[in-house]
């Protein structure tokens, strides 16, 4: 084997690309078995159930788990995430289900909830819940980190999530996000007006270097990985904008560092500087009345609103979209009257 590299895929997709080429001098044999060896934390049946998913490319060809291994072949695979770290606790929390079937679930995840178990967060999770939601599954009894997730949302912010319920559906979803086929579009409230009405924001995006829990954007693409977000105009309500995002790629914190990365911060983001008074007047009524939204809006507003897949089984393409949650709208509501109540005195 010359050469075997992990490369480094979507900080919000939970899945791992590996590349490997294959040694000069190796001997026939069977992918599932050679992977094995080669793949650490990856079980046979894993492998096989990458391949049945059509996951596993040998000269960019998708082969079986039978498949015979030959000198200088270059096999590409698209996995699931390592096995569980820390014990998984089954908690039985109420959980917004909009659709469901046998092969997976599509759930809209409230503010305030983390989707995973991770450092200082190990229940209370969307995966705590989904555990006793689906504890009869083998998926969900199989020692993984993260049973199910393909792809994951900030704690604060809101929508729709897709959480597979076999082990050849996870499989199928994580190559749809990661070929980029699945559809993400977002609705967020930023600060400031755009001059264009419809863009798109490209720039690497990595770890903050002074604050390394947030993210930040490098233009230079030195640093970072790659990232690009479409976005259109849906309502201009004076010092703020309501626009709507569509993914391209899915970094970490990706629209909420891009947006303030060309001036305009989510509303109320306190991680990247929208829970500061940016557009406006200095009046203290004004002060107060965006005070009062930040209040009612403790979050940045941002929700995930529309998720198409293509069914695991079936491969029809299915689009589900959520409503925006009522602390969104109602700051949308107070703007406008806001806008109204301005126009109204001029």
């Amino acid at each position: 084997m010359k050469e075997e590299e992990r490369i480094e895929t979507e900080d919000r997709e939970l899945f791992e690309h590996f590349r490997i080429e294959v040694d000069p001098g190796q001997k026939p044999l069977r992918i599932d078995k050679f992977l094995v060896n080669r793949l650490e934390n990856a079980s046979r049946s894993k492998i096989q159930s990458a391949a049945d998913a059509d996951n596993i490319l040998v000269n960019d060809n998708a082969v079986k788990s039978n498949y015979k291994v030959k000198p200088k072949d270059s096999i590409s695979i698209v996995m699931a995430y390592p096995p569980r770290e820390i014990e998984l606790i089954s908690e039985d929390i109420p959980v917004n289900i909009v659709y469901e079937d046998d092969q997976f679930v599509i759930v809209n995840k409230e503010s305030g909830m983390v989707v995973h178990p991770s450092y200082g967060h190990y229940n209370g999770t969307l995966v705590n819940a989904m555990m006793h939601h689906l504890k009869d599954l083998p998926l969900f009894n199989s020692g993984e980190m993260r049973p199910g997730l393909v792809h994951r949302i900030d704690k604060n912010t809101t929508g729709l999530l897709v959480i597979a319920k076999t082990e050849l559906a996870l499989n199928r979803l994580a190559k749809q996000f990661f070929e980029k086929t699945s559809e993400r579009k977002y609705t967020a409230i930023v600060w400031g007006t755009f001059e264009e009405k419809e863009g798109t924001i490209t720039g690497h995006i990595g770890r903050n270097i002074k604050n390394r829990k947030i993210m930040q954007v490098f233009p230079d693409g030195d640093q970072g990985k790659h990232a690009v977000t479409h976005y259109k105009v849906l309502e201009e309500l004076g010092y703020v904008t309501v626009v709507e995002c569509q993914l391209e790629t899915g970094r970490t914190h990706q629209i909420r560092a891009h947006f303030q990365h060309i001036g305009h911060p989510l509303f109320n983001d306190p991680e990247y500087g929208g829970n500061q008074i940016l557009k406006g007047t200095t009046f203290t009524k004004y002060k107060q009345f965006v005070l009062n939204c930040f209040s009612i809006l403790p979050r940045q507003a941002l929700h995930a609103k529309t998720l198409g897949v293509k069914h695991p089984e079936s491969g029809e393409f299915m689009r589900f979209n959520s409503e925006i949650p009522n602390d969104m709208t109602e700051v949308m509501e107070r703007w406008r009257r806001y806008l109204s109540g301005r126009e109204s005195n001029q």
